[in-house]
C-alpha cells in the first residue's frame, strides 16, 4: 500500500461500518480494497442491504408474527388462555 494522496468524506453511518469491518491490523484503505474486491456488484452491496427475497422473507416472517399475537390477544380476551 502506497502513502495516502487523497481524503473522502463518509457520513458516520458508514465509517461505522467501516470500522465494524476492519480487521486488525488494517487501514481504512485496505477495508475498501477488500470490500471492493469481494464485490462483484453494486459497492453499497456491502453496507447492510438485504436481497428482494431476504426482505421478503422477513416482511412475511413480520405478518405472521403479527397475526400469531393478534389471535393470542383475542383467545386472552375471551379467556381461553
Amino acid at each position: 500500500m502506497g502513502i495516502a494522496n487523497d481524503q473522502i468524506r463518509v457520513s458516520d453511518t458508514v465509517k461505522r461500518e467501516l470500522e465494524r469491518r476492519k480487521r486488525e491490523g488494517e487501514s481504512f484503505n485496505d477495508v475498501l480494497e477488500r470490500m471492493l474486491g469481494d464485490n462483484s456488484g453494486d459497492f453499497a452491496d456491502g453496507f447492510g442491504r438485504w436481497s428482494d427475497e431476504e426482505a421478503e422473507r422477513v416482511r412475511e416472517g413480520r405478518k405472521q408474527g403479527k397475526e400469531k399475537r393478534k389471535a393470542q390477544m383475542q383467545r386472552l380476551g375471551r379467556g381461553d388462555a
